[in-house]
């Protein structure tokens, strides 16, 4: 479950990273990654979806920040 987490965390830092440059620019750097492919995007896009409700999932099941008050 650590290197899923830390995975998911990653491709959520990718998609921020390319969301930035893309509100920036107004260049989407992730269609071109995607070939202007409608499929794959809207398969990456749900990738980030699915990164994005397990880290959800994590951060309820396993309080990381219980203790940090």
């Amino acid at each position: 479950m650590k290197y899923t987490t830390w995975i998911f965390c990653g491709i959520l830092i990718l998609y921020g990273l390319l969301a930035a440059v893309f509100a920036f620019t107004g260049y989407n750097l992730l269609l071109v990654f995607c070939f202007g492919n409608a499929y794959v995007y809207r398969a990456a896009l749900s990738l980030a979806g699915v990164a994005a409700l397990w880290l959800l999932f994590w951060l309820l099941a396993f309080r990381p920040t219980k203790f940090l008050s």
